[in-house]
């Protein structure tokens, strides 16, 4: 049979569609990907080849805007008209939708290598397998070398305050005449550890998700750096809602020197940067109560659809893809830290998959900070298990962004915050 490979493009989002030729089709399936990150070509051969071994499976893989994904997938899934497969980051929050995988895998194997992350996916129930986690995600800033070198400030070392990083970024935008200092994507999620390592707890003694003084501080920090052109009006201030937006551009264009975004960027910074600067990652900066970062990732995951083959097909496929060979491949050549503890002790040759030296050694820094952020913050893995995770982080972005913007006071954007997550998951 032969097997052909399609590229269409529909809006704004690109298609690829990976269809056989002719015969009888056991189950066509359709898989959600964002395409920020660069990982669409490698799923794309996986997914071949995964249909040349099993002819009677359809996939067709769409690569969308991460927004599809973070605002329009859930609305899809509660509508009926959600895709068979996604690669999600709202983990406990899409729970319901999700196919247990436990049927079609050694559940003991599953546990023993995915045990640290597949709470995160169960939104509390007692068990079940929902996902093959396929990247194990953690918060942390690239800076510019060049930039510093050039402007000839001093690169702050581990330890450095956030306080530390804004003096000496500020010094790299004055001398450059950059057009901001430090950017941090438009995202919950990335000022949550930040906020930790003021003191922010994230939540009350009785496990309700609060906002309090340490987030309040780092939040002020925020504001502050906003209005002085630090951190740059494009960003934060200027997207609507809680939609989110990153700072790769302005990095890639040399436009700003500290970029506060994660680990799960190595290999597309490393693509859009190629020898125009030198770029590293840096220890995260840290407050007076740690140095906090945020844990987390993308898992594949397959959704019910009322169609029980469609289903069993979709779920084959996921365990497929979590197996050690193809999770070795899978982490080795989308650069990503592994969340299979088996792999993790091999260790993976990243640079035998194409990785510069600079993703190679920032991907170490990024897996230190995460020890060092579990012992310090832990607060930051249990809001990442939380099924309402994302109520928190999506009302951080509209109502921070709005005292930004001189709609309200930060005393205002509290109380709204604080308003959102009582209506919608601390009374659920």
């Amino acid at each position: 049979m032969t097997m052909h490979l399609k590229y269409k493009v529909a809006g704004t989002a690109l298609t690829t569609a990976l269809l056989l030729g002719t015969g009888a089709w056991a189950a066509d399936l359709d898989l959600m990907i964002s395409d920020v990150d660069l990982k669409g070509p490698v799923v794309g051969d996986l997914v071949e080849r995964y249909m040349a071994e099993n002819p009677g499976v359809t996939i067709t893989v769409n690569q969308v805007g991460y927004n599809v994904i973070r605002e329009q997938l859930p609305i899809q899934l509660e509508a009926g008209t959600g895709p068979d497969l996604a690669f999600v980051t709202n983990l406990g929050g899409l729970n319901p939708y999700y196919v247990d995988l436990t049927p079609h895998v050694d559940a003991d194997a599953w546990e023993a290598n995915y045990g640290s992350v597949l709470s995160w996916y169960r939104a509390g129930k007692p068990g079940g397998i929902y996902a093959y986690h396929t990247e194990m995600t953690v918060t942390g800033p690239y800076v510019n070398l060049t930039m510093f070198e050039e402007a000839e400030v001093e690169l702050p070392g581990p330890g450095a305050t956030w306080e530390d990083w804004a003096e000496a970024t500020q010094a790299v935008m004055d001398a450059t005449d950059s057009y901001a200092g430090m950017v941090m994507d438009r995202s919950g999620h990335r000022m949550a550890g930040p906020a930790m390592s003021y003191g922010a707890a994230y939540f009350s003694d009785d496990g309700k998700i609060i906002v309090d003084d340490g987030y309040k501080e780092f939040a002020q920090l925020m504001l502050d750096w906003h209005k002085s052109g630090l951190m740059p009006p494009d960003i934060w201030p200027a997207v609507s809602g809680s939609k989110y937006a990153n700072g790769n551009e302005m990095f890639f264009n040399q436009e700003v020197p500290f970029y506060m975004s994660g680990s799960w960027n190595t290999r597309n910074v490393q693509n859009n940067v190629g020898d125009s600067f030198d770029w590293t990652v840096v220890p995260v900066p840290c407050g007076p109560a740690g140095c906090g970062i945020m844990p987390g990732g993308a898992g594949l995951v397959a959704f019910k659809s009322g169609d029980s083959e469609k289903e069993d097909a979709a779920a084959k496929f996921v365990a497929w893809m979590g197996a050690d060979d193809q999770a070795r491949e899978w982490y080795t050549r989308t650069y990503a830290i592994p969340a299979h503890a088996k792999l993790q002790a091999e260790g993976l040759d990243y640079v035998g998959a194409g990785a510069g030296p600079a993703v190679a050694e920032g991907l170490d820094a990024f897996t230190k900070m995460a020890a060092v952020a579990a012992e310090q913050t832990p607060q930051a893995y249990r809001l990442q298990g939380s099924k309402f995770g994302f109520v928190m982080f999506n009302a951080t972005t509209q109502y921070l962004a709005s005292a930004m913007n001189g709609e309200l006071s930060l005393d205002e954007a509290l109380e709204k915050i604080q308003e959102d997550l009582d209506t919608n998951a601390n009374n659920k």
